[in-house]
Formats: structure tokens, C-alpha cells, sequence
């Protein structure tokens, strides 16, 4: 496991000294050995989804050309967010170990609490949600009828 975690704390140095993003790193295992490696890239590729899991998730499925890590573990340096902890789990991955937590990365600056107060509502006032109503878009939901997994 600490061979996992050097991978990713060498990934997050690598990217704050190159300025690509914040101070995270992961990697995705398989079979004990690693087939993904990601660092936080916001700033470099100027994408606030370019978090160190999700790129870790999209090298592990580019590389083994699929969607579905069933059999895969992330590693990561600190607690995912919300949109990474979401990507885990539609990756199908059932394992998560990390170090530090989302109340030490609030202290540095990063706002992944936020979302969970909001998600919690806590937090009201960061976004307004609005269901309208179309047909269309009602017609191609109900025409969908693939199997996804």
C-alpha cells in the first residue's frame, strides 16, 4: 500500500512544482499493480473537473479500454470531493483509501466542504436547480433502452 501512496504524493509534487494544480495525487490499482496515475491539472489544463482522481480514473479506463473498474482500488492523497467520490462510484470501484481529509484540505484554502453542506442542505445559496418540462428531451430518455452494465 505505501508503494501506492508514494506514486501518488510523487504525482502531487510533480504537478504543484509544474503549476498544474493543487497539492493531490492518485493512483488506480489493479491486481497490485498500478494502471492509472493522476494529479490535480485545474490550472494547467484550465478545467475544474481535471482532479487528481478523475484523471487517475481516465488513464486506468483508457488503458484497459473500459468503462467499469469493478475489480480496481484508488488511491488517494486526501478525501475525495463529491464529483471524484461520484466518479469512483460509476466506475464501480469499491475501494477508496486516502490520507488527508476534507477538513485539512478547507484549511489550506480548498472549499470541497461547500459542496457537501450543500449536498446535505446545509448551503442553499451556491446554486439554483430548475426542472422544466420538454417533450423531446421526456422522448429520448424513454426511447433509451441499452444496457449500461
Amino acid at each position: 500500500m505505501q508503494e501506492y501512496f508514494d506514486k501518488a504524493i510523487e504525482l502531487a509534487k510533480l504537478g504543484v512544482k509544474n503549476s498544474e494544480g493543487g497539492p493531490f495525487g492518485a493512483v488506480v490499482v489493479k491486481d497490485n499493480k498500478i494502471i492509472g496515475y493522476g494529479n490535480n491539472k485545474v490550472l494547467k489544463e484550465k478545467d475544474p473537473t481535471a482532479h487528481a482522481e478523475i484523471i487517475a480514473i481516465r488513464d486506468a479506463c483508457k488503458r484497459l479500454n473500459t468503462h467499469d473498474l469493478t475489480d480496481c482500488v484508488i488511491y488517494s492523497t486526501s478525501e475525495p470531493c463529491p464529483m471524484c467520490l461520484s466518479a469512483i462510484i460509476w466506475s464501480n470501484m469499491k475501494e477508496i483509501y486516502f490520507v488527508t481529509n476534507r477538513k485539512e484540505v478547507a484549511e489550506i484554502g480548498f472549499r470541497d466542504d461547500m459542496i457537501y453542506n450543500y449536498l446535505e442542505k446545509k448551503e442553499k445559496d451556491i446554486l439554483e436547480i430548475h426542472q422544466i418540462e420538454n417533450k423531446k428531451c421526456q422522448e429520448l430518455l424513454e426511447s433509451y433502452n441499452h444496457e449500461l452494465y
